[in-house]
Order: structure tokens, then C-alpha cells, then sequence
């Protein structure tokens, strides 16, 4: 099956110029053809006009475009000075902060590889990382994860440098190998003081085919590879992005996703330069929600877990309201929900319908929608995971239309995206102009265009894996493309499930409808080489909890919630409910509850929250096989 997305003979977009075999070079922004000479352009061009907000002892503070210049220039200078080569990678062990930003574009304007490290990786796997990267340098955030260095401080002797961000607590530390940002900068700006043009020149220096970045995998199913992505790979993708959603120079954003990530540096980092706007960091992981209701962002774009803990929050206020509120609300919902249904289904929502929507909505969800932050939204996405589509009208419902997109690392986080004129519920969208689709003999998406990756950092095994014999990029996901090109996502061919009935099952349908729950936070089906399906969840605290105390359910931590027989009884009635949608063969026939709390920091889940399945099968196996004896 040789289906596939077309493309014009030519077309011409945001600077891109791009013919149908995908020839034409270099991609260009604003005659740009590297992030950081973009980057060069633009803080010149937009001086004192503020480009970060952070928050300094509970109050936002603003820095300028030409502040961004200034930290990025000595950063590079000093990595200079320190003798960083053309081409070497230095790591980056840090939360999300106007830091990273200035680091990222100072190693790139330098001409280094900036590689991004989770705060949630351990000691060993930051040893990996480096010793695989060969860094010379790593720049850690706080006392907490220089400790991690420390423990392996033997195992990676190429490091010469420690740069350390945030020296709280560290005052009094007196190692050669270690120093400050504050120091760094120092040193860049004797570094400029002798060699004014050094960061510059550096700049002028780039070229499109250069390694920008390396991001590594979450390596679920071995050890992490290391993604290179070119600066013409960013570009493309930046300029593309900025064509098929576009960011606005008055937009306001909010950065939470970690940086180390594709997605969020494509938006937060890359996307904000090109588009010159103004971008937010949340304080940390944990008041994203507190944030993103002070900024109140005109664009957002988030991973299913946060969009499905907004809907959670939601369900919870609303039945503490009082029961006219409760009405009210449903009322709003009911009215919301018909428009959105019948705007999905191509039909027109009608005079009476627009009316009925109106008076809800400025009794009550403009309400709710300033409430959550969202009062401002003029682009939300989604991507990362597949997303209920049910979670998707219910957005719609409350006035914050919610754009599923499909990308990653390996294509530059850019592939296809549903658009306010183009949306079909369901799908991941239509390619975006200047890539192509198509779905192999397999039924695996293949992708070509010039966001594809070069290969993977010293690994040409799995880099000759990844293309096919044509050069496409196979991204391993099992999907289907309509007569117009919208792209559907089944799942991961290495998630596919043979029954032992020999019934092939994408169980990422299932999973999908099953985390639509307000009472489950994830889930991962069972069945390979299995007579039936089984399914480990993991409940949401939050909405169980509240369950629990209005039916007066008693419990002391949160394996005994887990244990509670109304709460099994309440997580069987939603897979029940989930199982009429699906063939018998599909339904899921038994469950259990994984009893622990999990956070960012635990290796069963992904840095966008998602449980590994691999891990999952693995840790819970004596769960599992109870559902099989």
C-alpha cells in the first residue's frame, strides 16, 4: 500500500522553499538558515521589548530581547574560552528557565551541540548520557543535581567543566572542576573584551548542515539514542510550525514541558524567536496550574495528561458547587457539547443553538475559562500521546478548541496538525505543507521532508533501521490516511498485540478511551500471546479521593484507596462502559490497580508522564499474571 500524502510542485511558506522531492536548499527564515543567526536577527531587531517572564520571590520579572543577547553572547564566549570545539555537545542537567534559553542559543551561536538532560534521570543514566555524548562541559541547576555528578564524577573523565546555575547552599564549595554561571559569564565578557566579534563571527560560521542538537530517547526498550537534529532540520520545522499554526509577535506563552524535550523546545525556544513573542516560564512542575492562571496564554500547547488533569479539576469544582451551579453547569455543558458535536460532523450549528451556546456561555464558561487560565486561548494543541477525542469535544464544549498534532523527535516534533479551517476529530490532522505521509505495504507512517533527522549520534545501525530503502523516515506508529489526507494513529507497531487467537490489537484506542475517565489517570493494556485482554490502571487521585469521602469510603494512604472494593467496583463500572465501544474480541476482561503513587521521578513514567509499557509488564508481572490464573 503506497498511500500518501501530495505535495505541490513548489510551495512557498514563512521563507521555506520547498519543490515535491523535497530539494530545494537551504530552509530559510527572515534569509536565516541556522536558529542562532534567527536569533542574532531578532535580538537586534526587537532590543527592549521583553522576550522571558520568570518569576523572582512570587513576582514576575521581565527580560528584554537585548538581555537574551547579552547572556547568550558571553555563554558562548566563555565556552570559547574554555575550548569548546566546533561540533562537541555540552549537557544540560537543568528545570526549565530563562537559563536554559540562554544557554541553548550560546552553545548553538558558538557552534556546540546543546543536549538536554531530565531532571528526573539518575546518577547512572546522566553517566550514560555524557559518556555517550562525549560532553566536555555539563551545566547542572542546583546543588541536587550536581550531587548526581559527583557520584559519577569517575566515570566520566572528558568532562572538564561543571557549570553550576543556581549556587544556593554552595557558597563555600571550592573544587577547580565546578564553577558558577555567574563566573561563566564573567569570563565571556573578558572573553569579548579582547575578542569583541568571537560570538559573532562563530554565528556567521554556521551552516544548515551542522548537528544544533542531540536529544536522546527515553530508551523504554534499551539503551537511549541520541537523536541529531541539523540547523536546517530547525529551521524547517520552525518555519513550518510558524505556517501551519502560527505564533503571533504579541502572543504570550507558558513553558512547563521540560526543554529537554523536542516538542517544548520547538514552541518555547525556537518558535518564540521566530514569532518575537513573550514567553512565560512556570515556576516549577508543580504550579503550572497556578501560572498558567496568571498568564493566561494566548497559544498552549501541553501533552494529554495536563489537558485530562484540567478536565479532572473541573468535574471536582463542579460538584462542590451548589446543586443551582451544578445545573447551571451542565446546562452550559449540554448547549457547548451540541455545538461541538455538530461542528465536528461537518454540519452547521444553527441560529437557535448559537444563541442557546451565548447565554451559557457568558453566564458560565467565560467564567470557568478565566478561572482556568484559558480566557485568552487563541491556539491550544495536544500532542506527545494520543488524546481521547471525547476529552477533545469537551474542551470544544467550554469554548477552548483543542488541536490534536503528530511529530517526533526523529522529524523534528513537526509531521501533521488539525487547524481551526481543517479538523476531523480523531486524526492527528493533515501533513503540514512541506511534508509528506504515507503509510507502508505494513501499515507503518512513514515521513519525508526536511525536518527528517540525519541519524542518530554514533549509532549507524539504528540509524539504517530508521529509513527506508527510499530514504523515508519510519516512525514505527501503525496509522491510516483518509481519501483527504487527515492521519489517523493506531498505535506503535512494537505495542501491537497478537492475541493468542492470532488477533492483531493497537491497544492504544482502548487506552485512550479508558484515561477519558475522570477517575483514571493511565492505563496499559495486556494480551500479547494471551487468550483475552487485561488492563493495569492507574486511578486519579484527586477525583477517587473525592469519591471515596462523599460515599464515605475509608482508606489511610493510597494503596488502601486502591484496595477499597467501591473503588474497584467504580473502575470496573468504566471499563464496562469503555468495553461497548469496542469488538468482544478488544474488550478488556479483567483489571487491576497499580497501587503506588507514581511521579515524574519514577522510571515507569516518561518525561510527558506516559507509563513505559515495557517497564510496566515488567515490574507489574506478578500483578499481571493474576489476571491470568
Amino acid at each position: 500500500m503506497d498511500t500518501q500524502t501530495p505535495l505541490p510542485e513548489t510551495h512557498v511558506v514563512r521563507g521555506i522553499t520547498l519543490n515535491k522531492d523535497l530539494t530545494v536548499r537551504p530552509a530559510l527564515i527572515d534569509q536565516s538558515d541556522t536558529m542562532a543567526k534567527l536569533f542574532q536577527r531578532r535580538c537586534a531587531e526587537l532590543g527592549k521589548r521583553t522576550a522571558h517572564r520568570e518569576k523572582d520571590l512570587g513576582i514576575w520579572k521581565s527580560y528584554s530581547w537585548a538581555d537574551f543577547w547579552t547572556a547568550a553572547q558571553r555563554i558562548g564566549a566563555a565556552f570559547h574560552a574554555l575550548g569548546l570545539e566546533r561540533g562537541q555537545v555540552i549537557s544540560v542537567l537543568s528545570e526549565d528557565s530563562k537559563e536554559w534559553a540562554y544557554l541553548d542559543m550560546g552553545i548553538q551561536g558558538i557552534g556546540g551541540i546543546c543536549s538536554g538532560v531530565y531532571t528526573t534521570d539518575s546518577a547512572d543514566q546522566l553517566a550514560y548520557l555524557l559518556q555517550d555524548s562525549e560532553s566536555p562541559f555539563v551545566v547542572v541547576e542546583n546543588d541536587e543535581q550536581l550531587d548526581k555528578f559527583l557520584a559519577i564524577r569517575g566515570d566520566v573523565p572528558l568532562i572538564k567543566k561543571v557549570i553550576v546555575i543556581d549556587p544556593e547552599g554552595l557558597h563555600d564549595l571550592d573544587d577547580p572542576q565546578i564553577m558558577f554561571l555567574d563566573d561563566l559569564y564573567d569570563l565571556g565578557q573578558k572573553t569579548l573584551d579582547q575578542s569583541p566579534s568571537v560570538f559573532s563571527d562563530a554565528i556567521r560560521a554556521g551552516t544548515p548542515e551542522e548537528i544544533g542538537l542531540l536529544i536522546y530517547t527515553s530508551g523504554t526498550t534499551g539503551k537511549p539514542k541520541g537523536a541529531m537534529l541539523s540547523n536546517e532540520n530547525v529551521i524547517a520545522a520552525t518555519a513550518l510550525q510558524g505556517a501551519n499554526i502560527p505564533t503571533l509577535r504579541s502572543d504570550e506563552q507558558l513553558c512547563f514541558l521540560p526543554l529537554s524535550h523536542v516538542f517544548e523546545r520547538s514552541i518555547s525556544i525556537f518558535g518564540s524567536i521566530a514569532a518575537g513573542s513573550t514567553v512565560n516560564f512556570a515556576e516549577s512542575p508543580e504550579t503550572v496550574f497556578d501560572d498558567l492562571r496568571e498568564v493566561s496564554p494566548h497559544t498552549f500547547s501541553a501533552v494529554p495528561r495536563v489537558w485530562e488533569k484540567i478536565y479532572s479539576a473541573v468535574l471536582i469544582l463542579s460538584k462542590e458547587a451548589t446543586p443551582l451551579g451544578r445545573w447551571a453547569f451542565g446546562q452550559a455543558i449540554k448547549a457547548g457539547m451540541h455545538n461541538a458535536e455538530l461542528t465536528f460532523a461537518g454540519k452547521p450549528v444553527g441560529l437557535a443553538s448559537r444563541i442557546r451556546f451565548g447565554f451559557w456561555d457568558r453566564l458560565v464558561l467565560r467564567n470557568l475559562r478565566r478561572m482556568l487560565g484559558l480566557d485568552r486561548i487563541r491556539r491550544a494543541i495536544s500532542a506527545a500521546a494520543p488524546v481521547s477525542p471525547e476529552l477533545l469535544k469537551w474542551f470544544s464544549a467550554i469554548g477552548v478548541p483543542v488541536y490534536e498534532g503528530y511529530g517526533m523527535t526523529e522529524n523534528t516534533a513537526v509531521c501533521s496538525i488539525n487547524t481551526q479551517e481543517n479538523t476531523v476529530l480523531g486524526s492527528v490532522g493533515q501533513a503540514v505543507a512541506g511534508t509528506q505521509i504515507r503509510i507502508s505495504d505494513v501499515g507503518e507512517i512513514e515521513t519525508n521532508g526536511l525536518t527528517t533527522f540525519p541519524g542518530y549520534w554514533k549509532n549507524p545501525e539504528k540509524t539504517a533501521e530508521t529509513f527506508a530503502e527510499d530514504g523515508w523516515l519510519r516512525t514505527g506508529d501503525v496509522g491510516e490516511l483518509d481519501d483527504n489526507g487527515f492521519l489517523r494513529i493506531t498505535g506503535r507497531i512494537k505495542d501491537i498485540i497478537i492475541t493468542a487467537g492470532g488477533k492483531n490489537i493497537t491497544p492504544a484506542e482502548i487506552e485512550s478511551g479508558l484515561k477519558f475517565s475522570q477517575y483514571i489517570s493511565d492505563a496499559v493494556v495486556i494480551g500479547d500471546q494471551r487468550k483475552y485482554l487485561t488492563v493495569l490502571i492507574m486511578i486519579d487521585q484527586e477525583n477517587v479521593e473525592k469519591f471515596a469521602q462523599e460515599h464515605k469510603v475509608p482508606f489511610s494512604d493510597f494503596a488502601s484507596l486502591c484496595a477499597a472494593p467501591e473503588v474497584t467496583d467504580l473502575i470496573e463500572a468504566e471499563v464496562t462502559r469503555v468495553n461497548k465501544s469496542f469488538a468482544r474480541v478488544e474488550q478488556i476482561k479483567k483489571f487491576r490497580l497499580i497501587d503506588v503513587l507514581l511521579t515524574a521521578e519514577d522510571d515507569e513514567l516518561t518525561s510527558t508522564m506516559k507509563l513505559k509499557r515495557g517497564l510496566v509488564e515488567k515490574k507489574y508481572k506478578a500483578l499481571i499474571d493474576q489476571m491470568y490464573t
